[in-house]
């Protein structure tokens, strides 16, 4: 594998002057990249002929529509929009699927060095000794340039266009700067809550700094939160500096309703995993204008518990799904979506087969596909510019290839979606009008020379930690 420096990575203006980025004439050596070219210079893109499932009741879904894009909005949706080519980028798209970008509200995006690396893994004693109290240890910042930047990459070639990154590696100012600035160069949108980090950090007073330097202006991808933990003195930090809280909490339901006795709790404030809570701390979540958090994969195989989907469902509330990290399991949304399906379904028919009444309905499709988009959006603060496919909003939307034999013939949209699909449908990824990717492939990233990058940093990662992974075992 070729070898980068990560230092000249790090320390460059950005993703092109990093010599990550395609040079734009190396777009037009071939047709499709003259396409791409085209597709890069225009502001009015025209995406026509495809199954629109807007996940919005007001504008409605269409078997065959057309979506206008006007400087990164979507500007009209109908089932024929006519236009110029000389006025716009028009792209014709039968046998797809346009969806809303998939929003993942909980990733610690750092990890992307690590993936597989815990292959049975669990959270205590594995993950909390292997990865918390030894690898992360051992990351300098251009390691978390790497692991950020692989990370969401991979969510914008899997569909997901959005995510709540919680990286807890803020060990320097260093640190935090890099993790930010792999999330900008990646394109992708991002919550960057920022999180603990190694004893000595600059946790929490550093995210003033972190405000004024990153996030001045609420014109651009990249937003801000906190990582909270259950002490007080975090939330109360929050508080006063005017910033959402993301707090992990399963199990013990105590801290949580000592946080809501000291009136800590604020609308927006997010809440990862939320297994075993009682009722009264699932209605002071509710009650608070909280918003809930769920990885069903990650939390069936690394031990955090019986995934709370239908709790949150019984206490009058909508969830949003994450991935957590790719130590153990994918970050893949589809597979995410179907894993909440078949365990709701799984457990609702249990109890019906006991003979239980008045059951709570089985999830659709269409539900599980609202959970990865607008209610993540919900959850992540920005659903007023993101979640559904409605004109005014920001154009973060999918498009997906239905006319795979894995998918044909097509029936029923929503199931083919959740049900059937996996990241390989994923032809076309838009962030604010912006093409990431186009006809499979991401848009100007040099694939060798990030994986270079990463496998280097993986490499000093591990060789700091004293870790081995069996390749084979």
């Amino acid at each position: 594998m070729t070898q980068v420096s990560r230092r000249t990575v790090l320390n460059s203006a950005g993703f092109a002057a990093a010599g990550l980025a395609l040079p734009a004439d190396s777009l037009a050596a071939t047709a499709e990249g003259d396409e791409t070219a085209r597709l890069l210079g225009q502001s009015r893109i025209l995406l026509k002929r495809a199954i629109v499932l807007t996940l919005d009741p007001a504008v409605g879904d269409f078997a065959s529509g057309d979506v206008l894009i006007e400087n990164g909005r979507i500007a009209r949706i109908a089932p024929n929009i006519d236009a110029s080519p000389d006025s716009a980028f028009i792209a014709e798209l039968p046998n797809r699927i346009i969806i809303p970008g998939f929003v993942d509200t909980h990733s610690h995006s750092y990890q992307g060095l690590l993936r597989s690396l815990l292959p049975s893994g669990v959270v205590d004693p594995d993950y909390n000794r292997d990865i918390q109290n030894n690898l992360t240890l051992h990351y300098r910042p251009e390691d978390v340039y790497a692991g950020v930047l692989i990370t969401a990459l991979a969510m914008i070639d899997n569909g997901t266009t959005t995510i709540v990154d919680i990286s807890q590696i803020a060990h320097t100012p260093e640190h935090s700067d890099a993790n930010i600035r792999a999330l900008q160069d990646a394109g992708i949108r991002a919550v960057f809550a920022y999180s603990r980090g190694a004893p000595g950090s600059r946790y929490p007073d550093d995210l003033i700094r972190l405000r004024t330097t990153w996030f001045n202006s609420t014109d651009q991808l990249l937003t801000v939160a906190m990582a909270t933990s259950v002490d007080p003195k975090t939330f109360e930090f929050a508080r006063r500096i005017g910033v959402r809280s993301v707090l992990h909490i399963r199990v013990d339901s105590g801290p949580l309703l000592a946080l809501g006795r000291a009136g800590l709790l604020r609308p927006g404030d997010e809440f990862i995993h939320c297994t075993h809570l009682t009722p009264e701390a699932w209605a002071l979540i509710r009650d608070t204008g909280g918003r809930t958090s769920h990885s069903p994969p990650l939390e069936m195989a690394m031990g955090h518990g019986y995934p709370a989907i239908q709790d949150c469902l019984d206490h009058g509330l909508r969830p949003s799904l994450s991935s957590d990290h790719s130590a153990t399991v994918a970050q893949d949304m589809f597979g995410i979506m179907r894993t909440a399906f078949d365990l709701q379904r799984l457990a609702i028919l249990q109890r019906a087969m006991r003979k239980e009444q008045n059951l709570p309905p089985l999830l659709k499709p269409r539900d599980v596909l609202s959970f990865a988009t607008i209610e993540g959006a919900r959850c992540a603060a920005l659903d007023s510019k993101i979640g559904t496919l409605t004109p005014g909003k920001e154009a973060d939307l999918v498009v997906l290839r239905a006319d795979r034999f894995d998918t044909w013939p097509r029936n029923n949209a929503y199931s083919t979606v959740a049900s059937l699909m996996n990241p390989g449908h994923v032809e076309a990824v838009f962030i604010a009008g912006k093409a990431k990717k186009w006809r499979g492939s991401l848009v100007g990233v040099d694939a060798a020379r990030v994986l270079g990058m990463v496998e280097q940093s993986r490499n000093e990662v591990l060789r700091r930690g004293n870790f081995t992974v069996p390749l084979l075992g």
